[in-house]
């Protein structure tokens, strides 16, 4: 028993003679009920049939699969989409400078043309977004919406946002409130004008994680879904990191109708080979620590060019990305919003236009198709 004898002589110093026979006990105890374990499931755990590759998944694992019910709108394949082109950029407290009714409307016949598209994500209840909604309804488009209620800073999340360099002040706090509750009436507004396209209602983006620059508290965002969910018929959800998800979503994940979790691998330092594995394992973490909830991918993708991720970013790699995902979310039934259809060069580092905030798009920012729409995608079910 050299486990016992090695843990023995670690802890000699600092114990007395009976604390270090308990420990050898236990160890050995261990090592023997295994041995007996591994003995019985030689014995009599075989099954008749070979294990795959795909079954190599513990026991204990809460299954990632769901129900072809649990689909929103019943999609797989979904888009992120903002439409803002080169010096256009959304409201973000100086005001927008918004696409075109035809800029719009061109860029809803790209998706529904190339890509088949049916369901898309919008982030707020803004200008742009009621015009998009009335587009689609206008020109008869089968393109259903998940739209989103922006949510500005409510605390002051300077400590843990690494661009945010002093606090935000008392005042503009408090207006961001006022301004938050003017935003969720025209959420609200909107989804019971378009109900026949709205089919879910995210309330805030990445506003729970810690280092972001809009950080609201996770019991107002909670009260803020509970009156959203009062107010209309469709589903309501919140959209944040995997992460946060898995650590502290508990409470929200109660209070929502389904979950809406984003990952990316890219930005973790993963590699296109390491991507799906991971991706995978983002998932089965929420899913383990919120096993009872539905799981909408709201955000998953891979950069074309960016400064930061080298050569991994490249358009052979998002094609990759996009069809293993979209591969394996056909067999779990996961809804899937690959981010983004368009690139949206008011994003990021405006000295830096390499950076990988403004190359995440399936097109580029001219609306000249990247590879994943050129080679005519499909994912085999």
């Amino acid at each position: 028993m050299k486990m016992g004898l090695r843990i023995e002589r670690l802890v000699y110093s600092r114990h007395n003679s009976y604390q270090i026979l308990r420990i050898r006990t236990d160890v050995c105890n261990k090592i023997f009920f295994a041995l007996i374990t591994t003995l019985l499931c030689v014995a009599g755990c075989g099954t008749d049939r070979p294990t795959s590759a795909s079954e190599e998944i513990p026991m204990t694992v809460n299954s990632i699969q769901q129900t072809g019910q649990e689909l929103l709108n019943g999609a797989v394949e979904a888009l992120c989409y903002s439409g803002f082109r080169s010096g256009q950029y959304p409201d973000r407290g100086e005001g927008a400078n918004n696409p075109s009714e035809a800029e719009i409307l061109e860029d809803l016949r790209l998706l529904k043309d190339d890509m088949n598209t049916t369901l898309i994500r919008m982030y707020d209840s803004g200008e742009n977004t009621a015009t998009t909604l009335r587009l689609i309804r206008e020109h008869q488009l089968d393109i259903k919406v998940l739209l989103g209620i922006w949510l500005n800073a409510e605390l002051s999340n300077h400590e843990t946002c690494p661009w945010l360099i002093e606090p935000i002040p008392d005042s503009t706090l408090a207006a961001n409130r006022q301004i938050n509750k003017a935003e969720i009436d025209r959420g609200i507004a909107l989804a019971k004008a378009y109900s026949d396209i709205v089919v879910a209602v995210n309330v805030g983006n990445e506003a729970l994680v810690d280092w972001n620059d809009h950080k609201v508290a996770t019991d107002t965002v909670i009260g803020y879904v509970r009156r959203v969910q009062q107010s209309i018929e469709q589903p309501v959800t919140v959209a944040d990191n995997y992460l946060w998800w898995a650590e502290q979503g508990a409470a929200l994940a109660e209070a929502v109708d389904f979950i809406s979790i984003h990952v990316y691998p890219i930005w973790e330092g993963k590699t296109i080979d390491e991507a799906m594995s991971y991706t995978r394992a983002n998932v089965q973490q929420v899913r383990d620590a919120l096993p009872n909830s539905t799981i909408v991918i709201a955000e998953a993708g891979w950069a074309t060019i960016a400064s930061e991720f080298g050569g991994q970013a490249s358009e052979e790699n998002q094609l990759r990305y996009y069809r293993e995902l979209m591969r394996w979310a056909t067999a779990m039934n996961i809804t899937t919003f690959f981010f983004e259809a368009f690139d949206e060069d008011w994003k990021g580092d405006p000295n830096d236009m390499n950076g990988a905030e403004k190359h995440w798009g399936m097109y580029n920012v001219d609306r000249t198709p990247k590879w994943v729409v050129s080679e005519q995608t499909t994912v085999a079910p």
